[in-house]
């Protein structure tokens, strides 16, 4: 019962955080889902908006996840899930796919983290020592999205911190994240720090601190986040 459990907790905190994301995205924007759990803010995309999805393998215009029994197994993210397609969506080479994302027409970047830091740094692609298949496109995406929004847990399962003073990890992009939401928060990267903008329900800034290595500056407009 306590691994039933556990997993229900887990399903619960990545839908807090992805339906967090979602409350993010905007008419007519252009937007790139990292995987993992980025890849669910697809199904949370509010009714009668127009956000165009991309998929660095050459995919514009993804939908939701299939229903079962419905998948298409040609259609694929860059995860190698299977996904939908909407009207008007179009395929091309992943060249292509790439010289968008570089060329400065991501609107929007989600994407996974293992650290990021009190500069907006992000390490999210390899631990020293771990065999790992490649960088996939995680620096691109940093490097030319508009907006970059992290979608991680607040801690390891180890329950060490994951937004740190400095990353300890081999970093994928040097101060570019802009936005972290977490099961726990809502984290603006400025200038002068980490902004605490909203708190999970049920949380405080006292909540949140003690699990965050880097100093939070607690916004004035401090909000409970909302789904």
């Amino acid at each position: 019962m306590a691994t039933i459990s556990k997993v229900g907790k887990d399903v619960e905190k990545r839908e807090r955080i992805v339906k967090r994301i979602a409350r993010e995205l905007r008419d007519g924007s252009y937007v790139n889902l990292g995987i993992g759990m980025p890849t669910l803010v697809a199904n949370h995309v509010p009714p009668g908006m127009d956000v165009i999805l991309q998929s660095e393998n050459g995919m514009l215009g993804i939908g939701p996840y299939p229903i079962e029994g419905q998948e298409d197994a040609d259609l694929i993210n860059a995860g190698k899930e299977t996904v939908t397609e909407l009207p008007g969506t179009a395929y091309f080479s992943s060249a292509d796919s790439f010289g968008m994302i570089r060329g400065g027409h991501i609107d929007l970047s989600v994407l996974g983290a293992m650290e990021v830091d009190e500069e907006g740094n992000i390490a999210n692609w390899m631990i020293p020592g771990k065999m790992v298949k490649g960088m996939g496109g995680a620096m691109d995406l940093v490097a030319g999205a508009r907006r970059v929004i992290i979608a991680m847990e607040h801690s390891t399962r180890e329950g060490q911190p994951k937004i740190l003073k400095k990353c300890t990890l081999p970093l994928t992009g040097l101060k570019v994240v802009d936005t972290i939401v977490t099961e726990m928060a809502y984290i603006r990267v400025s200038p002068t720090g980490l902004v605490l903008e909203e708190v999970a329900p049920g949380l405080t800034a006292h909540d949140v601190q003690p699990a965050t290595e880097a100093k939070l500056i607690i916004s004035p407009k401090l909000k409970t986040m909302e789904g």
